[in-house]
């Protein structure tokens, strides 16, 4: 049995992986979850009338006042979890489709317990992975990772020739 026919049971989130560039350095931008002792990158339900990285981009104004340039698909699918077993409807998981998000401003968040964070890549590891079990905190550590992987293959494209439409350097003459 292949991962897509779990993931079509699952119910689907959106997540903003909002990130911003500081000189070669690159930080993400986390909120605490509601209890307010786990971090984790805004995310929430698709919306029939948004495209879901429309629906991304609304959870990181709503939980971390935050607005920028967000990528219209996702660079990686997790799967995540919510609640613990041992309370009532027990563990609920989600797959989660991630879209990088540039952030250019902050406000303040519309949900005032979520107290965004800037955090170092390493950071924002640890962060992702405290309080979790080892399998979803593996998940949120490699959305760090591909995350790092695609900011640095768009800075070498930006740095370079400009993109033609199929992707590749433009000639230059």
């Amino acid at each position: 049995m292949g991962s897509p026919r779990i993931a079509k049971s699952l119910p689907l989130q959106v997540a903003a992986v909002c990130y911003r560039k500081r000189g070669t350095a690159v930080e993400f931008l986390l909120v605490n979850t509601n209890g307010g002792n786990k971090w984790t990158f805004p995310k929430g339900s698709t919306d029939a009338r948004l495209s879901h990285s429309q629906a991304a981009e609304r959870e990181a104004a709503e939980e971390a006042g935050a607005l920028g340039t967000i990528e219209p698909r996702h660079f990686h699918l997790y799967i995540h979890s919510k609640g613990v077993f041992w309370q009532t409807g027990g563990v609920q998981e989600f797959v989660v489709k991630a879209f990088l998000m540039e952030i250019h401003d902050l406000r303040r968040p519309d949900e005032p317990q979520r107290r965004p964070t800037w955090f170092s890549p390493e950071d924002a590891r640890q962060r992702l992975a405290k309080g979790r079990e080892v399998k979803y905190a593996h998940e949120l550590e490699t959305v760090i990772d591909r995350a790092l992987e695609r900011i640095h293959v768009h800075s070498e494209l930006w740095g370079g020739y400009p993109e033609s439409r199929n992707g590749r350097a433009a000639a230059h003459s």
